[in-house]
């Protein structure tokens, strides 16, 4: 790899997985920090992102609310930008993010991972908004993630290709990997994507998703990741964690 300036560090499964840090990476943090720019990027759309912050330092994390970027901002965002309204398929504590957005006939249909709000009268009623000529957006499209009790779940991209298939329309994702997203992280950083790397245990939307965008990507074996992930692409670093990244980035 070149010369890194800067890193995007993917957040649950690479920072922490549960409720329980990584075994060390609070103290990896603070010192990638004395040589690098950081910013932390995150499909996770359960909660606002004033409460992905939050947890973060409850941890021990050094963190600042203008270094993370998260899906579900980036979709409030978007919606702004074009005066939008939409239906939206999210938990209760994540519509504190949108809660303005909402509007009757809907320009779109977002979703993000709704956990218990899945239900079918809920993406029925996405269904039928789709139908009427709204537009689909996924805040993000992940397979699946890593739960608390150390087992995968059910993330938002399955309920995401049931609609898909349903009305017949391609959802436009906001998050990772889409390309402006990582880009946008790099920016605020005031570097080029070849200046960069993205660290996450996602290979397809952390590592794959980021490496299209130009970035590095380095793979962690922590979170979801699974030997079977090797298979899908070949990642320009693969790490046991991040608590590896000082060493291998020397």
């Amino acid at each position: 790899m070149g010369r890194i300036k800067g890193l995007l560090l993917d957040i649950d499964g690479v920072l922490y997985v549960g409720d329980e840090p990584i075994p060390g990476a609070v103290e990896t943090l603070k010192e990638l920090r004395e040589k690098f720019q950081v910013r932390f990027i995150t499909n996770t759309t359960r909660k606002p992102k004033s409460k992905v912050v939050e947890k973060l330092r409850a941890m021990g994390f050094e963190v600042y609310e203008d270094e993370v970027f998260t899906a579900l901002a980036a979709t409030a965002d978007f919606l702004r930008r074009r005066k939008a309204k939409a239906y939206f398929l999210l938990t209760d504590e994540a519509m504190e993010e949108v809660g303005n957005l909402i509007g009757e006939p809907p320009d779109y249909v977002v979703v993000g991972d709704a956990h218990t709000n899945f239900t079918y009268e809920s993406l029925n009623r996405a269904f039928r908004y789709l139908m009427e000529g709204a537009g689909l957006i996924t805040a993000a499209k992940n397979r699946y993630f890593k739960d608390k009790d150390g087992k995968l779940s059910l993330d938002a991209g399955p309920f995401v290709k049931a609609l898909e298939f349903a009305s017949g329309k391609r959802a436009k994702v906001i998050g990772k990997p889409s390309r402006e997203f990582f880009l946008s992280a790099v920016r605020s950083m005031g570097l080029l994507p070849e200046e960069c790397a993205v660290v996450g245990d996602d290979i397809e939307a952390d590592v794959l998703g980021g490496m299209k965008a130009g970035l590095y990507g380095i793979l962690v074996k922590t979170g979801k990741f699974r030997e079977e992930d090797l298979k899908k692409g070949e990642p320009d670093l693969v790490i046991e964690s991040v608590v590896y990244l000082p060493d291998a980035l020397s």
